[in-house]
């Protein structure tokens, strides 16, 4: 842009979005793993610095400001929610010092920043005071149509929403999209004329373009190449509709890149998942949040993976849930294998299934094949992890750690209650409940000794009929 003062971006995200039927702000339902108002954001962020970009808020306020407040962008509160032109009056303030303004739709997640930014280059270009986004759909009804002096100009005299259309006009296509571009001063010079003489009494910024019209000021249409990108939600049937169109085009984007995808219309894959070349992912897994998978992996079907990082080679078996988890190269997980956040496995480890690990880092050649519980765990390399094993990591009021070093052996069914570290080269007897450390290369057995006590079951049987003569309880 020309200068930092030069452009901001004003977000409208204030509504309540009632048809959706929902508690929640429209703004902060989710598609392809982010809110709408996420996907906008970043979009927005592409063009300006987060501090230059301004979401109105209202309703549930300081819910939407929590959910995107670590993308440092600013917020201007609509307390009451009168319409579009209402926000940018409460916006007034804000964006004063910016020669520009571009105002984008909240519930508008598809848009791109290379829309944006192409309305924007083409109303500087146009020298317009205000440049308005337009499309002429298959159905435009429900849009407000865009008014021009003469077929073919793209100079508007106004914008008028469905309602207040005239029988004549209904046959007008073309229509508004809701994404404008304004230069600051004609636009606040003129804002107080906005009038709510509509069916909701509503200010609607739409008017602006009649205003600035009629004092002389340049408005002009820009046709956008796309339409759907600022398509908006007012359904849950079409917030749906939506995230079917985001996880669609990632799982293309996916494709063109060299990852087989079996079955694409089963898997739900997040906007900002990525995926290198040669990976293979089967029907109906997810791929979630932040995810980030290596080359010629293979993810099999029934799999949740989510803000993981997986290196090259990975092979995750089926029905595995994997979170907030690193995988290294050559590593195998599952099946029906359980990984929750904060865990760190090495190369060439193997988690077998029914293995749920926490906060555990697993070193290079770790095998736990079976039905174990590590958890606040360190494992050094090569050490093996019989069935059934449990790192005792709660004394019911903190977390300890387990300590297992290189090389060593610990055998099934045993119990390791932290804190206690398992020295290079121990082995631990199957069975045994280990509450003190084990030197390196020592053999730890604790449990009870065996006792066989033969004729035992002839004897209880002898006794069992005798008491059942002399009719007594047996």
């Amino acid at each position: 842009m020309d200068s930092p003062s030069s452009l901001a971006i004003v977000i409208m995200a204030a509504g309540k979005g009632t048809r959706l039927k929902s508690q929640r702000p429209k703004v902060l339902h989710e598609i392809g793993g982010k809110t709408l108002l996420s996907h906008v954001i970043a979009a927005a962020s592409q063009i300006v610095a987060p501090a230059d970009i301004y979401a109105v808020v209202g309703h549930q306020a300081d819910k939407v400001k929590a959910a995107v407040a670590a993308t440092g962008i600013r917020f201007v509160e609509q307390l009451e929610q009168r319409g579009t032109g209402h926000a940018i009056e409460c916006a007034r303030e804000a964006i004063a010092g910016y020669e520009n303004v571009v105002v984008l739709s909240g519930d508008a997640p598809l848009v791109k920043a290379r829309t944006v930014a192409a309305l924007f280059a083409f109303h500087q270009a146009q020298k317009a005071a205000m440049t308005l986004t337009s499309a002429e759909p298959d159905e435009p009804t429900g849009y407000g149509r865009v008014l021009h002096p003469s077929l073919g100009s793209i100079e508007v005299v106004g914008i008028i929403e469905q309602k207040m259309l005239a029988r004549d006009q209904l046959s007008l296509r073309e229509v508004n999209m809701g994404l404008y571009a304004f230069r600051t001063a004609p636009l606040l010079a003129h804002l107080d004329k906005l009038t709510a003489d509509n069916p909701h009494g509503e200010l609607y910024l739409t008017d602006m373009a009649h205003i600035l019209h009629a004092a002389g000021e340049r408005v002009v249409a820009f046709k956008v190449p796309d339409p759907s990108e600022l398509l908006g939600a007012n359904t849950m049937a079409e917030m749906m509709a939506l995230d079917d169109a985001l996880r669609t085009a990632s799982a293309h984007r996916l494709m063109a890149a060299g990852v087989t995808i079996f079955r694409p219309e089963t898997c739900v894959i997040d906007a900002e998942v990525e995926v290198a070349a040669d990976t293979v992912i089967e029907p109906f897994v997810q791929l979630l949040g932040s995810t980030r998978i290596g080359a010629a992996c293979r993810i099999r079907s029934y799999s949740v993976i989510e803000n993981c990082t997986l290196a090259d080679n990975v092979l995750v078996r089926q029905s595995c849930v994997l979170t907030g988890s690193s995988i290294a190269a050559g590593a195998s997980i599952g099946p029906f294998a359980h990984m929750r956040p904060g865990c760190e496995i090495g190369e060439e480890v193997h988690i077998g299934n029914f293995v749920e690990t926490k906060k555990a880092i697993l070193h290079k050649g770790v095998k736990a094949g079976h039905l174990s519980y590590l958890g606040d765990a360190e494992i050094g390399a090569n050490t093996n992890i019989g069935a059934g094993v449990i790192t005792c990591n709660y004394d019911g009021v903190r977390k300890h750690t387990t300590s297992i070093g290189s090389d060593a052996f610990i055998g099934s069914d045993s119990t390791l209650v932290a804190p206690v570290t398992i020295g290079d080269e121990a082995y631990i007897g199957a069975g045994s409940a280990i509450t003190k450390d084990v030197p390196p290369g020592s053999l730890a057995v604790a449990r009870a000794h065996q006792v066989n006590k033969e004729g035992w079951v002839e004897a209880r049987r002898a006794r069992t009929r005798k008491q059942a003569e002399v009719g007594k309880p047996v």
